[in-house]
C-alpha cells in the first residue's frame, strides 16, 4: 500500500491479505492522522472507514510498547467489537500488539484482570467502556488515540453522556470521529470534545474496488 512512511511490518500484512493500493479516504487522511490532530472524517458505507481506523491505529502503536492501553476505539456493538479485533488480528500479525475486546455480554472481571495485564488497544461498546472506566479507574495517562467509530448511529440511542464521561477522564489524546454522514449530534459533541479537529468529507462515488476495505 502505498502510503507515505508505511510501517514495514504493517505493510507486509496489508500486502499480504491483498491491501496494495489506498484508497481515496487512507490517502486524504492519513498525513493529518498520523499529525496527532483532532479529525472528523464522514464517508459513506464501505468507504473503508474501519480499514482505516486499524491501519493507522498499528502506523501509530507499533514501535512502542506500553502496559497502558495506547489506543481506545468506541464501537456501536458486540458484532462490530468482533469485527475490528479480526482486523486487528489480520493486520498486525507481524508486530507484538495486544488488542482487546469488550461488550455488554463480556464477563467484567475477566475483562478487567486481561486488560490489567497490558494492552495496546482497547475496543469497547459504550455501555461497557464507560462502566469500567466507572469502576476500575485505567491508568489513561499514555492514551494517544480515543476514536469513536460509526458516531451516528451511536449517538442516536444517547450515548452522548458516557462518550463524554470517558473523554473527561482523558486529558491529553488525539480524538478521531468516524460517521457516514454529519449530524446535529455529531457537531455538538465534536464542538465539546475535539480541539480545532480537520473535517474530510470523502465523496459518495468514490468507491473502493478492494473488498477488503469494505468494512
Amino acid at each position: 500500500m502505498k502510503l507515505k512512511k508505511l510501517n514495514e511490518k504493517l505493510q507486509e500484512a496489508l500486502i499480504e491479505n491483498g491491501l496494495t493500493e489506498a484508497n481515496k479516504m487512507q490517502k486524504e487522511t492519513f498525513s493529518t492522522l498520523k499529525s496527532g490532530a483532532d479529525c472528523i472524517i464522514v464517508a459513506p458505507k464501505g468507504s473503508g472507514k474501519t480499514t482505516t481506523i486499524v491501519i493507522n491505529v498499528i502506523q501509530q502503536l507499533v514501535c512502542e510498547g506500553e502496559q497502558s492501553p495506547r489506543a481506545l476505539i468506541i464501537v456501536e456493538d458486540k458484532a462490530k467489537v468482533l469485527e475490528m479485533e479480526a482486523l486487528f488480528e489480520k493486520y498486525g500479525r507481524y508486530t507484538n500488539m495486544t488488542v482487546y475486546g469488550v461488550h455488554d455480554r463480556g464477563d467484567m472481571e475477566y475483562d478487567k484482570n486481561f486488560i490489567s495485564g497490558g494492552i495496546d488497544v482497547l475496543i469497547g461498546t459504550p455501555n461497557k467502556l464507560n462502566e469500567m472506566f466507572t469502576m476500575a479507574g485505567f491508568n489513561v495517562n499514555r492514551l494517544k488515540m480515543f476514536i469513536l467509530d460509526d458516531a451516528d448511529p451511536i449517538l442516536r440511542l444517547r450515548h452522548e453522556t458516557k462518550i463524554m464521561r470517558i473523554s473527561n477522564s482523558i486529558t491529553r489524546t488525539q480524538r478521531i470521529i468516524f460517521s457516514e454522514q454529519m449530524t446535529d449530534r455529531i457537531d455538538i459533541l465534536a464542538e465539546k470534545m475535539l480541539v480545532e479537529p480537520f473535517l474530510f468529507e470523502i465523496d459518495e462515488d468514490e468507491e473502493d474496488e478492494n473488498e477488503e476495505d469494505k468494512k
